[in-house]
């Protein structure tokens, strides 16, 4: 058993050897209970001799057999050692082992191939009856191509010395089977370029044989992206996997004669630029930037004493990021400053925190990054003051206290807050206080020490339901005795329900 690539689809090997030439392949099992196979053949350049095994086929959901083309140390478009055609059988004898074992019938199997790999998945797939095939820059003339192109691989199949009859013997395979209407009601999905250069020889003088097929469709790129022969099918990738997609759920699409292509990579793009500039949701020089005057960059900062203050001229509100990931939001006051705590201690170590600043209409600025580091205790032994801590002076403190001077301060959430987050952190100072309660409705929610500065931080472990709440804050002294509340209205916000916009004003980090 192989493993699986990243992400990718568990791959199980196996030899079928009971025919003359042992036929070596790769399965993956269908996802979903899809009942379908696909059956892919390789092309020149195929790692390992496996084609179409580069993980693209990874969401399918089909079940996916691989052939691998190499018999004998060689390649046979799956066909023949020196006119030895039981090595043809080897191969469709692995089919209908694998079909058979999946209880599918040709009705429920895609041939599928690129450039060899497609010729051999016309023929195969126009002899034996299945019912669709994926074509992809074949060669028709196969004897003339190997003769001309890879005379090792025309020695092997045709014979030493390259008989020109063999080479006329093997150009009629799949000429032959058309004029013959050979499995003439399969679904045929042929694809072709201007760009490939074995477009006039090996696909064009065919395409006549087509006419009575009752679904052949044949897709046509002409795309600068398109250099020569290997690059048709890396071009029509999005295409044929909507194609595989269409026929591993029972549906077979009827195209006709269509073309693609036609991207013009290096058209003007002015036009767009400036419309996409004009509108942006982050502007530009006319809304700057936040500007961050604490922390300093690179400055240690104590874990539970870090608090963000700034100046953002022209917004509502600022926005906190890290890594990514939303840490939270402040108003901005009238006179333009801000300032915001995350509301529990940091996790040491270096932290680039990325803020950036949203005006009334929704409109961004561009980020401003601060890098700091949170430490147990800066290596200057300086300890640099905590909210709460008596006689500082927080110069943007926001804070909402009770009707009594014993009450305890609430910094976060502040009253009226809209809360985007349905875990809620709650902050604050407590003078002289060993414990703050919590209670909403008269139901105790729960309770937290208070620091020796003053300071405290409670999150109640789980989720409050978006809507109002109203909590009372009380402070609990030593002796017992309860402070007056401080009465705390906030909205927890059902941001589920909210667009992207709407919450996070449509960060881009």
């Amino acid at each position: 058993m192989s493993k699986p690539p990243p992400k990718g689809r568990q791959l199980l090997t196996g030899i079928e050897a009971s025919g003359t030439f042992p036929v070596e392949y790769r399965f993956a099992h269908a996802q979903k209970g899809n009942r379908h196979l696909v059956v892919v053949f390789a092309n020149f350049a195929a790692p390992g001799d496996y084609g179409w095994s580069n993980g693209v086929f990874d969401k399918l959901r089909a079940n996916i057999l691989w052939i691998r083309d190499k018999f004998e140390d060689n390649r046979s478009y799956y066909l023949c050692k020196e006119m030895d055609f039981s090595l043809e059988q080897s191969v469709v004898t692995l089919i209908s082992k694998v079909m058979n074992a999946l209880d599918l019938t040709p009705e429920s199997v895609t041939l599928w191939g690129g450039s060899k790999g497609g010729s051999a998945a016309l023929y195969f797939g126009l002899k034996y009856g299945f019912r669709n095939i994926v074509a992809i820059a074949p060669q028709f003339s196969i004897g003339t191509y190997v003769r001309d192109v890879h005379p090792g691989v025309a020695r092997f199949m045709l014979g030493e010395g390259v008989p020109e009859q063999n080479v006329r013997i093997v150009d009629a395979l799949i000429p032959d089977l058309l004029r013959a209407g050979a499995n003439r009601t399969a679904n045929i999905y042929l694809v072709s370029a201007a760009q490939d250069d074995q477009y006039p020889l090996q696909v064009e003088p065919f395409l006549g044989l087509f006419q009575h097929y009752e679904n052949f469709n044949f897709i046509f790129s002409d795309s600068p992206h398109i250099a020569d022969h290997t690059q048709v099918a890396g071009r029509n990738v999005p295409v044929l996997m909507g194609i595989a997609n269409f026929l591993i759920d029972g549906i077979a699409p009827r195209l006709g004669h269509v073309r693609n292509g036609y991207e013009e990579p290096d058209r003007d793009r002015r036009s767009i630029t400036s419309y996409l500039s004009a509108t942006s949701v982050v502007r530009g020089p006319e809304f700057p930037p936040p500007v961050i005057t604490a922390p300093a960059v690179q400055e240690e900062v104590r874990r539970d004493a870090v608090r963000f203050t700034g100046h953002a001229g022209g917004a509502v509100r600022v926005m906190v990021w890290e890594h990514g990931k939303y840490l939270g939001q402040t108003d901005v006051r009238a006179d333009g400053t801000w300032s915001w705590e995350l509301g529990r201690a940091w996790s040491t170590g270096r932290h680039p925190v990325k803020v950036y600043a949203v005006d009334a209409a929704g409109y961004q600025t561009e980020r401003t990054e601060v890098n700091f580091t949170a430490v147990e205790a800066p290596t200057g032994g300086a300890v640099p003051p905590s909210p709460g801590t008596a006689g500082t002076d927080w110069g943007f403190g926001v804070s909402t206290v009770g009707q009594s001077a014993g009450a305890p301060v609430v910094l976060e959430p502040v009253a009226h807050e809209q809360v985007m987050d349905a875990r809620v952190v709650f902050t604050g100072s407590a003078t002289n206080a060993a414990q703050v309660g919590f209670r909403e409705n008269g139901v105790l929610l729960g309770g937290v020490a208070v620091g020796p500065n003053g300071t405290w931080s409670w999150e109640s472990g789980w989720a409050w339901s978006p809507g109002a709440h109203v909590v009372d804050v009380f402070a609990v002294h030593a002796s017992g005795a309860e402070s007056p509340v401080t009465q705390l209205p906030f909205t927890v916000m059902d941001v589920a329900s909210m667009g992207t916009r709407d919450v996070y004003y449509g960060g881009i980090h």
